[in-house]
């Protein structure tokens, strides 16, 4: 495990793979090899503190910079991050753009809601493999739980990640109004079909959005600062709170859009959605005609 890259491998990383292949077995589950993995490598103290200091001197004035201790990747460079996490840290998939198994929008959002609901329990049950570099090298697996049921808190100089148990509704948001849409009847996961069917009627409410509810999502698009303020002042009790535990103590969200996306034309104008991308958390975009 600690051989520079390109280096055959010696006698000692040779017994620990093969040991690592006899008990772990041919199926292992997902966090089965969590428990071998060694810890990181890394130089002396002296030497990394040095390389450490070095790298953030330019950040820091310096009275800041003579108080600096902290946790380097994720307690500073991405929650401390006070920008914009949509287009600085966030990430993003297509689906298959040349190719829709169906057009008709709620019909592939209920199919694709359901599978990533069955993946959850997957990864529940540590039914998927670990990643093996090389089929014989595990790699860390614990990132694999805050896929869903997890959400960023805004703070005034730090958020913090939440992540619950288990969640069995998802947050739907379609012309800007909010649902809360449950995924089980009787402890059992729906059909696509019925999801289906309340995806249909959600399509087809002409309610107007109450006040201040089409453009909630955009509060955590932008500074991070900003959104904390705005959470502390107006979402510490009431409706307000409930509403929003109710979004964010979700599975993850979906989007359902109301107007027409075309790949390749249209990209640029994915930077206006902002008041629909709820980017504290896993969120699906959903497109009128059926690519997600």
């Amino acid at each position: 495990m600690y051989q520079k890259h390109g280096q055959d491998f010696g006698l000692m990383p040779k017994l620990w793979m093969g040991l690592v292949k006899i008990f772990v077995g041919r199926n292992p589950s997902l966090y089965s090899c969590q428990s071998v993995l060694p810890t990181l490598p890394l130089p002396s103290l002296d030497d990394t503190l040095q390389r450490y200091l070095k790298t953030v001197r330019p950040l820091y004035n310096d009275e800041e910079y003579e108080r600096v201790v902290t946790d380097w990747w994720e307690k500073f460079v991405y929650l401390r991050g006070r920008s914009p996490i949509m287009v600085n840290s966030n990430f993003y998939g297509l689906d298959a753009v040349f190719i829709r198994p169906t057009m008709k929008q709620t019909a592939r959002a209920a199919n694709i809601v359901c599978a990533t609901f069955k993946y959850r329990t997957e990864l529940e049950l540590q039914q998927m493999k670990p990643l093996m570099v090389q089929n014989l090298i595990p790699l860390c697996s614990s990132q694999y739980e805050r896929q869903f049921n997890t959400v960023r808190i805004p703070g005034a100089e730090t958020d913090r990640i939440v992540h619950y148990p288990d969640s069995h509704h998802i947050a739907v948001y379609h012309k800007g109004r909010w649902y809360q849409v449950f995924m089980y009847y009787k402890a059992k996961l729906l059909e696509p079909c019925e999801l289906q069917i309340q995806l249909d009627e959600i399509i087809r409410d002409e309610t107007p959005p109450a006040d201040g509810e089409e453009h909630l999502a955009a509060l955590t698009a932008g500074d991070r600062a900003l959104w904390a303020t705005a959470r502390e002042s107006f979402f510490r009790s009431g409706c307000n709170r409930s509403s929003l535990a109710a979004i964010e103590k979700a599975a993850f969200v979906l989007i359902l859009e109301d107007t027409e996306f075309e790949i390749g034309r249209d990209s640029q104008r994915f930077g206006k959605q902002i008041c629909k991308a709820f980017t504290d958390m896993h969120a699906l975009f959903e497109e009128q005609t059926g690519s997600t």
